[in-house]
């Protein structure tokens, strides 16, 4: 096993971990990271690795990871450690640590107790409570709105296979495929998402609904036959303001 560098989200559960008393000015204006392909980090990779008895197993791919469960966060107790990928822990910037996600890979995270939506880098592995499935810093936690409550339900959704424009990456159109903009609790947002996509001319649209108390609501584009037409709607998404999307194949 590779020894690794494990920062704030591998620290015994009972070590006390706080923010700043009050959030410094300007972090709700703090940019969300923009998706890009990066070379893996040279440490925080390896095949597998043990932590409290536990092995885990590192993806070969982020492609297609869409995961629900709970979110937890750390904050001034680790500011300043170095993570796991060997940078430097800033609870004030938009990053995250995770037990299987290639390092470094972009994720949406979406609050599915207030559908706040963020976009964030992960850098660093944990957590290693078996109920948790991601550790945001501080900074993506008072964005997401419950740095206060400690954790949350969220969704994460890799974003990793996205070309420099923001859009997915391509490769060969086989068969249809449609083009996911969106993802929501409240179905009344997801239908404004939709009519606002239509007055742009980007059609078709549907919404896709999940049954259940924890119904989501999808928003996505297609089904698209060729890859002219894909780039065509990407063109006009990014447009419209829209650049985190992701292919959804059939």
């Amino acid at each position: 096993m590779l020894l690794l560098v494990l920062a704030g989200a591998c620290a015994p559960f009972d070590v006390q971990d706080s923010g700043p008393r009050t959030p410094p000015a300007g972090l709700d204006r703090i940019p969300e990271p923009t998706p890009r392909e990066e070379p893996r980090s040279r440490y925080g990779n390896p095949d597998s690795y043990e932590v409290f008895g536990r092995t885990y197993h590192v993806m070969d791919s982020a492609r297609g990871y869409e995961e629900e469960g709970i979110a937890s966060w750390y904050g001034k107790k680790f500011h300043g450690e170095r993570t796991s990928s060997g940078e430097e822990y800033d609870m004030y910037a938009l990053t995250a640590a995770h037990t299987r996600l290639p390092l470094p890979t972009y994720v949406r995270v979406t609050n599915l107790e207030n559908d706040r939506s963020l976009v964030v880098r992960v850098n660093d592995r944990g957590p290693f409570a078996h109920d948790r499935l991601i550790d945001l810093s501080y900074a993506a936690a008072h964005r997401l709105g419950f740095a206060d409550q400690g954790t949350a339900r969220v969704r994460v959704e890799a974003l990793t296979g996205q070309n420099e424009s923001g859009g997915p990456s391509l490769g060969p159109i086989e068969g249809p495929v449609r083009i996911q903009v969106g993802a929501f609790r409240d179905r009344d947002n997801a239908l404004a998402l939709k009519r606002r996509l239509e007055s742009r001319d980007i059609r078709p649209v549907r919404v896709e609904s999940e049954r259940g108390r924890r119904g989501v609501h999808r928003v996505r584009v297609g089904p698209l036959d060729s890859q002219d037409r894909v780039e065509t709607i990407l063109g006009r998404l990014r447009d419209a303001g829209i650049q985190d999307t992701s292919l959804v194949r059939d």
